[in-house]
């Protein structure tokens, strides 16, 4: 197995956990936000312009350690970890649907990013509508 390491930094407004939006997508606008790929990774952005959206992955490195179960804030039901988005997991992996608004250098300006300013980037992956969205997706507890 391959150890993880960053391929980058992320930088946003926001300097502690508790100033992440909830909801990123509610935010108008959204914050811009930057993306600085190390120099090793940088040929690996050769094409990704042409994408609207991209995926990124990073590590939440400021996370608490994880509760299998617990009330997450706005919820009235317990739920387990993996029922929720809390950053507080047993691998604390974050992952966002981010607009691409362009790419200088090894610079991808982003928004609706919804991490700590300094997190670190653990990949970047095209957001393919035709395989990544789900439109009659649900959410458990919500089905009617």
């Amino acid at each position: 197995m391959n150890a993880l390491q960053p391929i980058g930094r992320i930088r946003t407004p926001f300097a502690t956990i508790d100033e992440c939006p909830r909801n990123v997508r509610a935010l108008d606008p959204a914050p811009a936000c930057a993306v600085e790929v190390f120099e090793p990774y940088r040929d690996g952005l050769h094409s990704l312009e042409s994408f609207s959206h991209v995926i990124l992955l990073y590590w939440l490195d400021r996370a608490e350690p994880p509760q299998m179960v617990f009330t997450p804030p706005f919820d009235a039901e317990p739920r387990g970890v993996f029922a929720t988005r809390t950053p507080h997991r047993p691998n604390p992996i974050g992952l966002a649907v981010a607009a691409l608004d362009g790419i200088e250098g090894g610079i991808l300006r982003v928004r609706y990013l919804d991490c700590i300013d300094g997190t670190a980037l653990l990949d970047i992956k095209p957001y393919l509508p035709s395989v990544d969205a789900v439109p009659d997706a649900s959410m458990g507890w919500l089905r009617s």
